[in-house]
């Protein structure tokens, strides 16, 4: 589900290059290199190239045969709410924690210590080894013809939920990520680019959450009090998807 960040301009043109060395960065440019091309059905193992993956002609909806079996799909509101509701019980109270903002000297206490209750009572949570998998968007860039396939920039996506603004995030991603496109279509996505113009995609993101701080609570810093929950995901596995738009 591509959506824009009711927080800025619109998620899709905002692609940056971050520091590598964070993992809660919110978006990021990564360069890519050659590997095995996977199998089409296949999921992603420790002797594969996670970051290596074929571009599919799927939705979002329909990539659950693709990934590894019992992952749980989060990429719309009513998914997300319901595994929050398991891991977390019930929002915070967002109202009680912001207070007068930035300005109220008791702000980044009060958030630190929603944080590190919310960390305690998840320990040894079931939910921190169930395989989860969300959406991000995705745009192709250069072409690697080494490899036949595309680098990818990526930009998160923002899901708006009964708890808040909802941005999964990634740990220990792959420093390289292509998408390597059926032959029928190469040729195709290089004259569109050659054009100019802008060939986004949707990445799909699996993994299971980081065992210490699986969940960080946030505030929008462009949105007075607007809660944002990040959830954040050590990666294993990566699928892009491309459709008529």
């Amino acid at each position: 589900m591509r959506q824009d960040d009711p927080c800025g301009s619109p998620l899709n043109r905002k692609w940056h290059r971050p520091d590598r060395t964070d993992p809660l960065n919110p978006a990021f440019t990564v360069t890519l290199t050659a590997g095995l091309l996977l199998a089409a059905s296949q999921p992603l193992f420790a002797h594969e190239q996670p970051g290596l993956s074929p571009l599919r002609s799927l939705r979002p909806a329909e990539v659950q045969p693709y990934l590894a079996a019992g992952t749980e799909l989060l990429i719309d509101a009513a998914s997300v709410e319901r595994f929050l509701e398991r891991l977390e019980g019930a929002p915070p109270d967002w109202a009680r924690v912001y207070g007068h903002g930035h300005h109220d000297p008791d702000h980044d206490e009060r958030l630190f210590r929603l944080n590190r209750e919310r960390d305690e009572a998840r320990a040894g949570h079931e939910l921190l080894r169930r395989r989860i998998a969300f959406l991000w968007s995705g745009e192709l860039s250069g072409y690697d013809a080494e490899s036949g396939g595309f680098h990818v920039a990526l930009g998160p996506t923002f899901i708006t939920t009964n708890w808040g603004l909802v941005r999964f995030k990634y740990d220990d991603l792959p420093g390289d990520l292509i998408a390597v496109p059926p032959a029928d279509q190469l040729q195709l996505l290089q004259k569109r680019m050659e054009q100019g113009e802008a060939v986004e995609i949707d990445v799909v993101m699996a993994g299971v959450l980081v065992p210490d701080e699986s969940v960080v609570y946030d505030f929008s810093h462009d949105q007075e009090g607007l809660g944002l929950i990040m959830p954040v995901v050590r990666i294993e596995q990566i699928l892009y998807l491309h459709h008529a738009r």
